[in-house]
């Protein structure tokens, strides 16, 4: 997944889940999986306060923020921890903007920038910015039943449909019981493993399963990990323009 929520920080790229697969029934096809998975990411907005807890070569960074978001276009951080206080990213339509309060200025991260650490973090700008469904970026195929860390799963082999992917192959592990995704690995065209992230909890918030708390991995920092934590989550109650302003960046 990303997947989109993604960030804010998670909201930038991963989502929650809240489908279940009824006992007895029939396996679900591997595009009836991923639509689900686009389907439960969707909703109007979210607010929350979240951790992101670096640990990178026997080092603990703890980066703290609030966050707020509508659908997957429109995004706010702000961090409020003493050493990047006042940094603020904004995301809209596909563009990310960061403001740097040493600097006083807002700069637009774009080209070979996107694929830097954002905030010295095991995500990059580039896993952001992606809009776009899984259905319409990936080709899905079902591999089977697997287990994952205990819990019975579906095994969903997705492969992208251009060449432009960032990441051209994934595989999902779908929790059959409780239609949660538990684990997701992001691969190069040559199959090595570039990432992977993995659910640690999830809270039922409006009604559906939602992850606010995930690890993630990036497989090419040597000893590096970040476990990304949400509190205080607040979903679909109405955000102001001004929040995703140019304005409310500079300010």
């Amino acid at each position: 997944m990303c997947r989109k929520m993604l960030l804010v920080v998670l909201v930038f790229v991963i989502s929650g889940l809240a489908f279940a697969q009824t006992p007895g029934a029939p396996a679900p096809s591997a595009s009836e999986l991923l639509r689900r998975i686009d389907e439960n990411e969707i909703y109007a907005t979210i607010e929350y306060e979240g951790e992101m807890i670096i640990e990178y070569q026997n080092r603990r960074y703890v980066k703290v923020m609030k966050a707020w978001a509508r659908g997957d276009t429109h995004s706010f951080i702000e961090f409020t921890n003493s050493e990047d206080r006042g940094t603020k990213y904004l995301k809209r339509d596909g563009r990310l903007y960061v403001y740097s309060p040493d600097t006083e200025g807002v700069m637009l991260i774009s080209g070979h920038m996107l694929k830097e650490s954002m905030m010295g973090s095991d995500l990059s700008y580039e896993d952001t910015i992606n809009n776009d469904s899984l259905s319409s970026r990936y080709n899905p195929v079902l591999s089977g039943t697997e287990v994952w860390n205990g819990r019975d799963c579906w095994a969903l082999d997705l492969t992208a449909k251009k060449r432009t992917e960032s990441y051209p192959k994934q595989k999902l592990w779908i929790d059959k019981e409780t239609g949660d995704l538990l684990h997701y690995e992001l691969f190069a065209l040559s199959g090595a493993k570039l990432k992977d992230f993995t659910m640690i909890k999830v809270d039922v918030i409006g009604g559906r399963r939602f992850p606010v708390e995930y690890e993630m991995r990036d497989l090419l920092r040597k000893n590096s990990k970040t476990t990304f934590v949400m509190k205080n989550v607040i979903l679909d109650k109405p955000i102001a323009d001004s929040v995703f302003s140019q304005r409310n960046l500079e300010r």
